[in-house]
């Protein structure tokens, strides 16, 4: 006879075998979390660890199992601001390999406090989240090398594109809004504003730029406070956080591996991305394939310094340039690296008579004059941040100014910041009225120094190079004058005779740039623009819709290869880039899956 249980003695027994599960697997994880605090996912790892289980053969072999796994479905480049959100989606349905040349962003406190905003660009080790680069024109630069991209180093402002950006690119405006709402919901806040950021909202709506919006994230003309990727505590999160909603049975992300090629196969009618060859955090080199479904893809997401780099040293971009090179060329495309822009952005410092609680980005005039107006102030230093002065991009006002324009070099900033003790605290009383200017008409190109994938390209904006782009410069520093004089400035700024050429020479002296600089500064408003231009990493362009991918972002004239990211813009959307960047990460992700259901957007 069958021995059976009493109903609720078996239920006790089952919930008790469950809990015993639940708390077997809570200890695993806690181990895994406990020995790996810094990875914060499971499906993160370090680039050495790949193919422990096996090692795929070659690139002209058979599409081998490594890992536990086979082939991938999508090989992501770039775990950045577009990277993270596109893996995250892809991974609902398809298995998906994500590489990431930086370390990950959860346990660098440059990275996750507001306060360490700068201490974070000026880190020039390494193992930095912010890689310097500076441009021909002399502007120095950084771009990202970290879990997460940009949104790590950036400024934290988060604002939508404009409907007529939507537009142009062609994009599913009903799709768009339910992107955006998807990156809103895991990582943006409403800002609380601060002291700085209300007097030059304030000052912005007296001098007309108007009508107050409120708090919105969408672009329209006047003055408004959008969103940010800090929160009320200050604590900066970022797109690495999007990998949240992702399939973890579906994701392998690898960070510190550095891919330094995309290899194809040749032997067919068109060229068609087969896998990549990457390089661990020790410099071995691994090798990692797509699987052999016909829909399969690499898909390029490292930025408009990154992609354009990489496809050249893959094959891709202008053959002469490849020639000289002695790259292999695969394809020849006269626009890979062409037509890069940045956005210039020249600032005035305005000193305080107080300390205010430190704010970046909050508030924003949108004009119609072809100019964004922003503002930030202040600086602080968490007791975890690196102890050390900041450099050539630093913030502060007045370095280096007894040092001849034309004697600083490159080498004498270097001796200089090894000399130099940490700046006082009081260097940090003021605030800073930036005018960007928007969708210059000044282009540039992009192009290889070398062939190492870890050297900076040679990259030149051409600055005001196109004489409109002078003409906005000029209307903003104007702007600017008339928002200095505004009555709501004056219970703040630290003289009661503080004149604009005051603050120009002030501005002329910072160490902003290593362009030199003309005694005629402040006399002339164009002169002025040339010499104190900075950016606000907000370059894109280098693989144009149109020109080197197509609408569907595919790569002309080559297989199973995308470009998704903001080197494929021709301008930069909305006032600040990376809401509109993380949205075409999910966006395009949406699009992909949709086609592979047979569906139309």
């Amino acid at each position: 006879m069958a021995f059976s249980l009493p109903l609720p003695l078996a239920t006790a027994i089952f919930n008790s075998f469950l809990l015993c599960l639940l708390l077997l697997f809570n200890l695993s994880c806690a181990t895994f979390y406990q020995e790996n605090p810094k990875y914060m996912y499971p499906f993160i790892k370090e680039a050495s660890t790949f193919g422990s289980s096996s090692t795929a053969s070659s690139l002209g072999g058979s599409f081998a199992s490594y890992g536990g796994k086979s082939a991938y479905d999508y090989i992501i480049i770039g775990g950045g601001t577009a990277g993270c959100p596109l893996a995250a989606t892809l991974s609902q349905e398809y298995s998906v390999l994500l590489l990431e040349r930086g370390g990950v962003p959860f346990d660098n406190f440059n990275v996750t406090f507001m306060e360490n905003f700068h201490i974070s660009l000026a880190d020039t080790s390494t193992t930095s989240a912010a890689q310097q680069f500076t441009s021909t024109d002399r502007v120095m630069n950084a771009r990202a090398r970290v879990l997460g991209g940009g949104t790590c180093i950036n400024a934290g402002y988060y604002s939508r594109a404009s409907h007529s950006f939507v537009k142009k690119v062609g994009w599913n405006p009903e799709l768009v809004n339910e992107a955006y709402l998807w990156v809103e919901n895991q990582i943006v806040h409403a800002p609380k504003l601060a002291p700085w950021q209300a007097a030059v909202r304030d000052a912005l709506l007296d001098v007309g730029v108007s009508p107050f919006n409120g708090f919105t994230f969408d672009h329209k003309y006047g003055t408004k406070i959008s969103g940010s990727t800090f929160d009320e505590y200050g604590r900066r999160h970022t797109a690495a956080e999007l990998l949240a909603s992702a399939n973890p049975d579906n994701l392998d992300i690898f960070v510190l591996a550095t891919v330094q090629k995309i290899a194809f196969d040749t032997q067919g009618e068109r060229p068609k991305a087969v896998g990549v060859i990457f390089k661990d955090e020790y410099g071995k080199q691994h090798k990692a394939f797509l699987s052999e479904r016909i829909e399969s893809e690499v898909i390029l997401s490292s930025g408009s310094i990154g992609s354009p780099q990489l496809l050249l040293l893959s094959g891709i971009g202008p053959k002469e340039d490849l020639k000289n090179k002695n790259i292999p060329v695969v394809l020849d495309n006269q626009f890979v690296g062409r037509d890069v822009q940045d956005n210039p952005l020249n600032t005035i410092y305005v000193p305080f008579k107080r300390h205010l609680t430190q704010s970046l980005l909050q508030t924003v005039g949108i004009t119609k004059l072809g100019v964004y107006i922003e503002a930030s102030n202040g600086f602080g230093q968490s007791s975890n941040s690196i102890k050390r002065h900041h450099g050539l991009v630093s913030a502060e006002i007045g370095q280096l100014s007894t040092i001849p324009p034309e004697e600083r070099t490159e080498e004498a900033i270097q001796a200089y910041r090894e000399m130099k003790q940490d700046l006082p605290f009081e260097a940090f009383m003021g605030g800073f009225i930036l005018g960007k200017v928007a969708k210059p008409k000044s282009t540039g190109h992009l192009k290889l120094n070398t062939t190492n994938i870890d050297d900076n390209p040679e990259v030149t904006y051409n600055y005001f190079s196109h004489p409109q782009d002078l003409r906005k410069c000029v209307k903003s520093i104007q702007l600017i004058e008339k928002i200095v004089k505004s009555k709501r400035l004056r219970y703040f700024i630290n003289s009661d005779n503080l004149t604009i050429e005051k603050l120009l020479n002030m501005s002329v002296q910072a160490n902003v740039n290593l362009i030199p600089k003309h005694t005629n500064d402040i006399q002339s408003l164009e002169q002025f623009c040339k010499d104190t231009v900075i950016t606000m990493w907000h370059f894109h362009g280098g693989c144009h819709m149109d020109k080197v991918v197509g609408r569907d972002y595919q790569v002309f004239g080559v297989d199973g290869l995308r470009v998704i990211d903001g080197s494929t813009f021709d301008e930069s959307p909305g006032t600040n880039p990376q809401a509109t960047v993380m949205m075409m990460g999910r966006y395009m992700g949406v699009k992909i899956l949709m086609e592979r259901h047979g569906e139309r957007s």
